[in-house]
């Protein structure tokens, strides 16, 4: 028999009204939304339900998501869904580690609240992200490589997807080579801050003066981390990987290949929108892959998985 994997996705995939249909209606959902409003300071059913700017700013969204990840993770389990391997794509992470008994619901909204803060922080100006469509990850690299300045790969996101991160200069040069070399094409990314490059190492040591405080507990159930794409099996490698995840590459595509090669025959991706599922299509057809983020799509969960 396969596996099922729990996968979360990061920053980007935020919406108002996320989750608002879970907080009114299962009361699990409503405890921790609360839950992340009191440890944060912040008022979250606001954050993530109504229209507003703050839902897109870094340093909110990256809480906003993962209280609404946390919640739809506990409607499931309530339920009597349940992983036997789980895996996030950056900010998704920490819903990976949640769902794997590493750390509590509470250190983790504390360190995701300042996880934001630090990565909005770090680099204010100056940075920016691209899409890489139609092109080989080796070319990319090669060009990156290459080019004068601060430019690198921050996603690994699946066969034709790559995102490039970097000093703004950098990056555009990096996309005029890679359009010349034969990319099909170069999409500007919307973003505040050159995430997952070396311009925000001091966002992740800064995080690791955080993390200091916070018990890193045994895996009720393994997890595949996104600076590797290998399970990780001690905890005492998790705040390590951690700092490292703000400023390397996340290598999703590797972490998917990862779980499918140890059995994972489904995928159930939690938390708003169908990023995830996207890049799925594209890494490996064969496997099911299932969405919650509306009530209706917990009882499709239900019925598929049970």
């Amino acid at each position: 028999m396969g596996k099922t994997a729990f996968i979360f996705p990061g920053q980007g995939a935020q919406y108002a009204g996320m989750g608002k249909d879970f907080y009114e209606q299962v009361p699990v959902c409503r405890d921790i939304i609360d839950k992340a409003s009191k440890v944060s300071g912040l008022d979250i059913p606001a954050l993530c339900f109504e229209e507003n700017e703050k839902l897109h700013i870094t340093e909110y969204t990256q809480i906003a998501m993962l209280a609404v990840e946390t919640a739809i993770l506990r409607a499931l389990e309530e339920r009597g869904i349940h992983s036997q391997v789980n895996g996030g794509l950056s900010l998704g992470e920490y819903g990976a580690l949640i769902a794997s008994g590493v750390m509590s619901e509470e250190d983790a909204f504390r360190v995701v609240r300042k996880r934001g803060i630090f990565m909005q922080e770090a680099v204010p100006h100056g940075g920016a992200m691209a899409a890489v469509m139609g092109t080989d990850a080796a070319l990319i690299e090669e060009v990156c490589k290459n080019t004068e300045g601060i430019v690198s790969v921050a996603n690994y996101n699946c066969p034709g997807q790559i995102v490039i991160t970097g000093e703004e200069g950098a990056v555009a040069k990096a996309g005029e080579s890679l359009k010349a070399a034969g990319a099909r094409r170069i999409v500007p990314l919307k973003v505040s801050g050159p995430f997952h490059s070396q311009m925000l190492t001091g966002a992740g040591e800064k995080l690791g003066e955080v993390l200091k405080d916070v018990e890193i507990r045994e895996f009720s159930v393994p997890y595949v981390t996104n600076v590797t794409a290998e399970y990780v099996t001690e905890p005492s490698k998790v705040k390590e990987l951690l700092v490292q995840q703000v400023s390397s590459s996340v290598r999703w595509q590797q972490c998917v290949e990862k779980m499918i090669a140890d059995g994972a025959d489904t995928f159930v991706e939690i938390g708003p929108g169908k990023t995830l599922a996207g890049f799925m299509r594209k890494i490996d057809r064969s496997v099911k892959v299932l969405n919650v983020e509306k009530i209706e799509d917990l009882e499709k969960a239900v019925k598929e998985c049970l």
